[in-house]
């Protein structure tokens, strides 16, 4: 079955072997000849390792934060640059800009599946990122150097094709070192990176096109391509030295923090976070296209996505209030800081209570209520809080990508998948959304509308993914319900509380239950 998170016990004929693969991933360098084990620590040094394990990982990782600011504006600085002649100046109409916008997200939605699926597979994915980082970097910058329709095309499509293995690749690397109680917290602090941008794309954006204008001979909207991708690609070049690989190989963690690591993540969910040796390039992919929550999850994305395709649009929408293009971008920054506390707050309630249906669909409500006042009426104040109440929206956003995570927890070929396959199908989203911020009249009602049903269409979807999850962990607790009257498994079970048991990877841990 698809929603199956065990595999079925070993035969006689391949403990041995499974033996040996269990033992590579869950113990940790020998030293002086001994090997470590985390599962007979004394409670109280295990709760320094791990301690010391996560301030060291919560570092490293911080530098996903700046990445996503880069990532973010490499790809949304258009928006910024509009205001300051680039549509006039390539001869772009409406639906020719609209066409620039969508088009990154073709190369998006193509290249994130294959990317996960590598990104899973390598020892060193710190470097896969790295390297991607310098290259959409590169491309960045030569978005500055455009002429025309067909140039500007050309660059944004394969600026998205090499952007894709960012975030998927993130979010998964995440999710092999931080236990479901964490996830969602991290993830919200990786994602105010793309809410940061938002308001620092607009300083940054009102800096540059003020003060940049024929430097050299060149249009300020040049300048800005420019000055931020060459810092796109410095900060490239010490990612690979920053960020995490694996729990069992990455650099700058001592042996304990290692096995610590890795016994956190079987501890979580009673498996390694491990693929079987025999398991195919292709397996990962097969798993997940049989599981019918993911497409629920990839339908209910996307509109979610159509949903917030304004932020595209912000400096756009802000503009219509009535003020200048540098007063514009100014007030563009505030909702996005607001945005970023609710989202970290949220978050944070989210993993102390593990629930997820109302803290995504709460911000949701929020932003419906700030498209509504959008619609209803012209009046400035109004509109700038309704601006508030949308940007807020974003704060559902982060917990849905951490549900997607512990959703499908094991294995990781399978969640590698599902989480590029989600994030890569709700792209269409923003493709979509780049046609549906054509509708001008009153102030974008038309399109306030649009999105307004589709806020509504998530809404309805995360109901049913979690009337779907609600009754796998009634089907959890029967079959628990059944091992318990049957003393061979129970028996079979309790042989397997320790770390160095060659089936302590390959079963479920008694308890385990969806998060709702």
């Amino acid at each position: 079955m698809a929603d199956e998170i065990t595999q079925a016990g070993p035969t006689p004929g391949s403990e041995a072997k499974q033996d040996v693969e269990t033992l590579e991933h869950t113990t940790t360098p020998k030293t002086s000849g001994k090997t470590l084990a985390a599962s007979s620590m004394h409670p109280e040094h295990r709760a320094r390792v791990e301690k010391s394990l996560k301030r060291k990982l919560d570092a490293r990782c911080s530098l996903f934060v700046l990445i996503y600011i880069l990532n973010y504006l490499d790809r949304n600085n258009i928006a910024a640059a509009r205001l300051k002649g680039l549509q006039t100046d390539l001869n772009l109409d409406d639906t020719q800009y609209s066409t620039c916008l969508s088009i990154l997200y073709v190369g998006y939605i193509l290249m994130q599946v294959p990317s996960n699926m590598f990104i899973n597979r390598i020892q060193r994915p710190s470097l896969y990122i790295s390297c991607a980082m310098l290259l959409w970097g590169l491309i960045s910058t030569l978005t500055g150097n455009t002429k025309d329709f067909t140039s500007m095309v050309l660059v944004r499509f394969f600026l998205g094709f090499v952007e894709a293995a960012f975030l998927p690749g993130a979010l998964l690397i995440q999710s092999k070192w931080y236990t479901r109680k964490e996830l969602t917290t991290r993830n919200a602090i990786l994602f105010c990176g793309n809410i940061i941008s938002n308001a620092f794309s607009a300083l940054v954006g009102a800096g540059v096109l003020s003060n940049m204008q024929g430097v050299l001979g060149h249009a300020a909207w040049r300048w800005l391509f420019w000055i931020e991708g060459g810092i796109t690609m410095a900060v490239a070049i010490s990612a690979g030295f920053i960020l995490p690989d694996l729990p069992h190989n990455s650099r700058g963690f001592t042996a304990e923090e290692l096995e610590v690591a890795q016994l956190r993540m079987i501890e979580d969910v009673g498996e390694a976070d491990v693929d079987g040796a025999n398991q195919g390039m292709f397996d990962g992919l097969i798993m997940a296209v049989k599981d019918i929550k993911i497409y629920l999850m990839m339908l209910t994305f996307t509109a979610y996505v159509v949903g917030l395709s304004f932020n595209a649009f912000f400096p756009t929408l802000t503009g219509t209030l009535g003020f200048g293009y540098v007063p514009t971008l100014l007030m563009s920054s505030p909702p996005w800081v607001f945005s970023c506390i609710v989202s970290l707050f949220n978050a944070w309630h989210a993993d102390r209570s593990q629930e997820k249906f109302w803290h995504i669909t709460g911000p949701i409500i929020g932003g419906i209520v700030g498209f509504v006042i959008s619609m209803s009426t012209l009046n400035v104040a109004a509109r700038y809080v309704a601006l508030f109440l949308q940007a807020s929206a974003y704060a559902g956003f982060i917990v849905f990508y951490s549900w997607i995570s512990s959703s499908f927890p094991r294995p990781p070929a399978k969640r590698a998948v599902a989480i590029a396959l989600i994030n890569a199908f709700s792209q269409l989203g923003n493709v979509a959304g780049s046609y549906v911020w054509n509708l001008k009249d009153n102030g974008y009602r038309k399109s306030y509308g649009i999105v307004t049903a589709m806020f509504g269409i998530t809404i309805v979807g995360c109901w049913v993914f979690r009337a779907i999850l609600g009754n796998l962990n009634r089907k959890l607790e029967e079959g628990e319900q059944a091992w318990d009257i049957q003393p061979d498994v129970t028996e079979r079970t309790a042989e397997m509380e320790h770390m160095d048991s060659p089936d302590e990877a390959l079963r479920m841990q008694k308890g385990f239950r969806y998060l709702l």
